[in-house]
Order: C-alpha cells, then structure tokens, then sequence
C-alpha cells in the first residue's frame, strides 16, 4: 500500500495518478471528501465494488453511493429526476447532499441490492474532484469497517482498512467531519432517510415541502 501526501502540490499529482491507475485495474483507493474520508472502487468494476463491500465487511443490502465529478453526470447515471432534485443540487452541490434517485436502467454496473436506485454526490473537495475528473463516477464509502467509526484522517482510515487499499490520499484532516445529508427522492414528496452536514431547515429553504429530518442544524 502507498500513501501520498495531497496537502503538496508537488505530491499531491503523483497520488492522483497513482490513485486513478489503481482503479483502473480494480484496486481500492482511499481518499478524502469535504464530509469523511472513503473508500473508492470504480463504480463500472462489479468486482471491485464487491471487494470494497467486503474491505468493509458490508454485505450487498448496503450499495455504495456513487461520487460524481460534476452535476451533468446526473443525467446519465439516474432516470426520472423530479425538479426537487434539480433544485436542491444546484444549491447543495458540490457539498455534503446525497441524494437517491432511479438508476438508468441501461447502466452495466452492479452495486449490490439497490432496488432499481442509485444514489449520488458531488463532493467540495479539491483532491476528491481531481480524481473523479480523471476515473469518471467511484463507488465510495466511508472509509471504515463496518459498524466502526467514519475516519477523519488518512492514519484512522489505514488503521482500519490496512493493506485491503492498494492506495491512500491524505488530504489532511476532514473539513467537515460529519456524514452527508441523504435525500430520497423516489418518492413524491422527497424524504430526508439521514441527517446529516446539512439540516431539514437548509434544505426546506429550497424544497420546502420536504419530509423527515430534524429543523434545526
């Protein structure tokens, strides 16, 4: 396994590189987010979505959410968007707001039991990006095993996924430290399904009749 230090400009390329050649060939990467730092497989790799589910120790009820580099990428990757989720990305991201809409069902990809949905995120995070630019969309979890923790750091990460990475992306500590705020729009009205970096009232500001969730940050 090798670490790269992403807080150097003059380190911080080489990682990315290094980081997008091992999810070529389906190794898993950490690296860090504007919320936790995950761990990332290439969304499109059904083999290397299973070994990060199991560098987890989850099972398929528990589909990764999917990174994505820019807001255009939605269109591609989910069918049937109301305009509650066109609105509530163009405020929220790149920013701490996942939200779970209906997969393309042309999509050749297998996240595990996702009933037909994906969900997506667009993360403020200048490491993060970089690498989603070069790979294109990551399946990606918080970097952890199963039950434990979300790391803040690139050593908690190690020292709970170890040698299962072929990579590491130290961005330094995590800016925002919470999870993000996990929105399900399949349904008619959206329901917040996890709270998050993001409050109810923040988000009711642009979709207000939005459900679940608390009021207050």
């Amino acid at each position: 396994m090798s670490v790269y230090d992403c807080t150097r400009t003059e380190t911080r390329d080489a990682g990315i590189d290094a980081a997008a050649g091992a999810l070529s060939r389906g190794r898993l990467v950490v690296m860090p987010t504007d919320t936790v730092y995950g761990i990332a497989a290439a969304a499109f790799d059904p083999e290397a979505v299973a070994a990060l589910l199991a560098a987890k120790g989850r099972g398929r009820q528990h589909p990764p959410p999917v990174l994505v580099p820019a807001p255009t990428t939605l269109a591609g990757l989910a069918t049937d968007v109301p305009d509650s989720v066109h609105a509530l990305v163009e405020a929220f991201w790149p920013g701490p707001l996942t939200v779970i809409c209906r997969a393309q069902p042309t999509l050749a990809w297998d996240l595990g039991d996702t009933g037909g949905t994906v969900a997506l995120r667009m993360p403020d995070d200048e490491v993060a990006l970089a690498l989603l630019t070069k790979t294109g969309p990551l399946a990606v979890s918080s970097a952890n095993r199963h039950g434990g923790p979300a790391a803040t750091t690139v050593l908690e990460a190690a020292t709970a996924l170890g040698d299962r990475v072929e990579v590491y992306l130290d961005g330094g500590p995590s800016r925002g430290g919470v999870h993000s705020t996990i929105v399900d729009a399949t349904g008619t009205p959206p329901r917040i399904v996890r709270a998050g970096a993001l409050s109810r009232e923040e988000l009711a500001a642009v979709v207000p009749d939005i459900e679940g969730g608390a009021e207050g940050p």
